[in-house]
Order: structure tokens, then C-alpha cells, then sequence
């Protein structure tokens, strides 16, 4: 996937395909792409999204491998991405999991 769209428009164009009550992982993204060892840069694009941008690019959808938030101790963004997905249905384990086999995408 490229036709000479940047590496960062294309993880957009992908995470706003993730429907509501549904998370993806940064490394199921850059398998989407065709660069499944990018998995950082995918979460890098969507570090890089302005706050404008937000309400476009359903960011809060992207989780890591464990099925976890990554924050990276970034307190604030990581309880304003659980409060969106809980918003939209996610139900979190006991140990703050959220179950890939149940609200995994795609």
C-alpha cells in the first residue's frame, strides 16, 4: 500500500476503517500496511496526530500486542483512551486487558 501517500496517512486510512467496540494493535496495523516489523512507527504516526485531528483518526482504537493501553507515562492520554473506549462498549479485564479475541479488528 503506498501510491505515493506517506507512511502516516496510510496508518490513518486504515485506523479509521476500525468500527466502534472494535481495537486493532499497532503491529496488526503495519501487517495491513504490508510492514509487519513498523509496529513503533504506526504508534508514532498516531503520537504525531494533532489534537484537531482526534475526532478524524479514531486513535483511542489502537492498542498493543497484550491487548494493554501503551502510554509510554503519558497518564493523561492513556486514561482519555481508556474513557473512549469504554464510552463505546470495551470492557476491561481485572488486569486493565481488553480481549483481542472478543473486540479484536480485523
Amino acid at each position: 500500500m503506498s501510491d505515493g501517500i506517506s507512511f502516516y496517512d496510510q496508518v490513518f486510512e486504515i485506523v479509521k476503517k476500525i468500527p466502534p467496540k472494535r481495537v486493532s494493535t499497532y503491529g496488526r496495523i503495519a501487517c495491513l500496511l504490508g510492514t509487519p516489523r513498523a509496529a513503533r512507527a504506526v504508534g508514532y504516526a498516531l503520537n504525531s496526530l494533532k489534537k484537531d485531528f482526534y475526532q478524524d483518526v479514531p486513535w483511542q482504537r489502537v492498542i498493543n500486542s497484550k491487548g494493554q493501553i501503551s502510554f509510554k507515562g503519558d497518564v493523561f492520554r492513556a486514561n482519555l483512551q481508556r474513557k473512549m473506549l469504554e464510552t463505546e462498549g470495551i470492557v476491561f479485564t481485572k488486569d486493565d486487558k481488553i480481549e483481542l479475541s472478543v473486540y479484536g479488528w480485523p
